[in-house]
C-alpha cells in the first residue's frame, strides 16, 4: 500500500491510499479515517460504498462523517466505485455504466469480466484493512448511497457473516426493475435475469427464511429525490423485509433530494446506528 496523503482530522487522521489489487488486476484507491482511539488498539470499521460517478474521495470530502466517527471510535473506509484505466472500449461513454459505475458486483461478460470485479474487490479491501490497519475483523459494518446503497445491502445480504451491520441512503433497492440496474446487469452479467436476482437487495431479502439482521436495517430516503419513482423502489425492499420478518427503519424525509446535503443531514444517525450494533458484538 502506498499512502497518497494524510490529513489530521477531528483528532484522528484522514488518509488516502493506492494499492495493487489482485481482484481487479489494476491499481485501486481507497480512503480511510482512523479516529484517535486507534492508539489503544483495533477498532470497529464501517465501509461506505459511494454512488454513480463518485470516487474514493467523495464521501470523505462531502459527508462530514469524521467528526461522528471520532466521537464513536469507528474507522471509516471508502473504496473507489470502479476500476480506472482498464482500457475497455466505451468504458467512459456513459455516466451510469463503466468507469465510476461498477455496481459492486463481479462482471461475467466480456470485456468487463477481466477487471470489473467490484464485489471481490470490496472483500479484498476488507481483508487488506484487517491485515494492515487497526481494524477489528469481527466488527465490520457496511453502508452506502444510491448505487452504493445497493452494494451495501446486497453485499451484506450475501455475506452477513462478514458485514455485521448495514444501512443505506437512497439505495437502488430493486435494480432489476429500474433503468440503472437493467443497464448495468445486462452489460456486466448478460441477459439471463436469474443471475440478476443474486444482486438485487429486494430479491435477496424475499428468499430469507429468517431475519439476517435481527437488530435492524436503517434506510433514509428523501421525498424530493428526482430518482425516487423511476430508479430506487424503497417500498419494494420494505415489503420484502416485512415478509421476511426483517426489522427495517425506512425513514422518508420531505424536501430532501438525492445529494450529499441530504447525506450530511443524517450521517450522524447512521454512524451511531452502526457503532451501537458493532460495539454490542
Amino acid at each position: 500500500m502506498d499512502m497518497i496523503s494524510e490529513h489530521v482530522c477531528h483528532g484522528g487522521v484522514q488518509r488516502f491510499y493506492r494499492h495493487e489489487s489482485e481482484a481487479i488486476g489494476l491499481p485501486m484507491r481507497f480512503s480511510i479515517f482512523i479516529p484517535p482511539q486507534a492508539a489503544q488498539g483495533p477498532l470497529p470499521a464501517l465501509f461506505y460504498l459511494a454512488g454513480l460517478t463518485c470516487t474514493e474521495e467523495t464521501f470523505a470530502i462531502k459527508a462530514g462523517a469524521q467528526q461522528h466517527a471520532a466521537r464513536e471510535g469507528l474507522i471509516l473506509i471508502a473504496p473507489d466505485t470502479s476500476p480506472r484505466g482498464a482500457g475497455i472500449e466505451g468504458e467512459t461513454e456513459s455516466w451510469d455504466f463503466g468507469e465510476g459505475a461498477g455496481f459492486y458486483l463481479d462482471a461475467t461478460q466480456a470485456p468487463w469480466s477481466q477487471h470489473y470485479r467490484m464485489e471481490s474487490y470490496v472483500h479484498e479491501l476488507r481483508q487488506l484493512a484487517i491485515d494492515e490497519l487497526p481494524v477489528d475483523a469481527k466488527r465490520i459494518g457496511i453502508f452506502g448511497h444510491s448505487m452504493g446503497g445497493h452494494g451495501a445491502l446486497t453485499l451484506a445480504l450475501r455475506r452477513p457473516d462478514l458485514f455485521r451491520s448495514v444501512s443505506a441512503f437512497a439505495p437502488i433497492a430493486a435494480p432489476v426493475r429500474c433503468p440503472w440496474g437493467q443497464k448495468a446487469f445486462n452489460g456486466y452479467l448478460g441477459p439471463d435475469q436469474e443471475t440478476w436476482l443474486q444482486h438485487d437487495a429486494s430479491a435477496l431479502m424475499s428468499v430469507q427464511d429468517e431475519a439476517p439482521f435481527p437488530n435492524g436495517i436503517l434506510i433514509d430516503q428523501g421525498l424530493a429525490d428526482k430518482f425516487l419513482e423511476e430508479q430506487l423502489y424503497p417500498g419494494v425492499f420494505e415489503d420484502a423485509c416485512r415478509a421476511a420478518g426483517q426489522p427495517l427503519e425506512l425513514r422518508r424525509h420531505a424536501g430532501y433530494d438525492h445529494g450529499y446535503y441530504f447525506i450530511s443531514s443524517f450521517i450522524a444517525d447512521h454512524v451511531k446506528f452502526h457503532s451501537r450494533q458493532l460495539k454490542e458484538l
